[in-house]
């Protein structure tokens, strides 16, 4: 699990504690500190939400049981009329492959065998998703060398436009040729910025402030 996605969810844990502990909001200040666990404020703070890779509105479903019909109190019928061996191709090809990935282009930013190389490679993958954020980034060991990949992209020009944004970052950097997971539906945004509460330690002798 790459270090971003590590930060979101221990984010949404402290969130969902805060709301299990009855941290919500309230126009009453007094009302809101009764329900704060002593030695604890609530703090708004903001967490990075990916993107879904895959579009999943259809997931689980059969196309051909949602089409439009009068009978749902649809305008009109749509009917599909297809060879039975056809269907049974395709359920047999969806079966075998369902897990299969296919082949696109990275960026490497990371290649190297040095004793110090080990830690050298976890602190630029740090660093990317530091400055990166919801580019995935896959970090490997093949003997002797470790090595840091990056992004999911269907076409070496897609992978060439952004090799190009962060060589200012990471000057050695070059393409490869890989076995890509999807790429993420909406590849304009990765993501989206948004706030929650959560609840903050406080240090020794300092106020609490709601």
């Amino acid at each position: 699990m790459r270090v971003f996605e590590r930060i979101f969810l221990f984010q949404v844990f402290l969130a969902a504690a805060a709301v299990s502990a009855g941290a919500q909001d309230c126009t009453d200040s007094t009302a809101v500190r009764d329900t704060v666990p002593e030695g604890y404020e609530l703090a708004d703070t903001v967490i990075f939400v990916p993107s879904e890779r895959i579009d999943t509105a259809l997931a689980g479903k059969n196309i051909f049981s949602i089409l439009p019909s009068r009978s749902a109190g649809d305008a009109a019928d749509v009917n599909v009329y297809q060879s039975a061996s056809i269907t049974n191709a395709m359920n047999r090809s969806f079966g075998s492959n369902s897990m299969r990935r296919y082949t696109g282009y990275r960026v490497r930013i990371f290649f190297d065998n040095r004793q110090s190389a080990r830690n050298d490679s976890e602190e630029m993958m740090r660093a990317f998703e530091l400055m990166y954020p919801g580019i995935p980034a896959y970090r490997s060991y093949v003997n002797p060398y470790f090595k840091i990949t990056v992004g999911d992209f269907r076409t070496k020009s897609e992978a060439m436009s952004f090799l190009k944004r962060i060589l200012g970052d990471f000057p050695k950097a070059f393409i490869v040729k890989e076995n890509i997971e999807y790429p993420v539906v909406d590849r304009d945004s990765l993501g989206r910025l948004d706030t929650v509460r959560i609840l903050r330690k406080l240090q020794e002798d300092e106020p609490v402030s709601l």
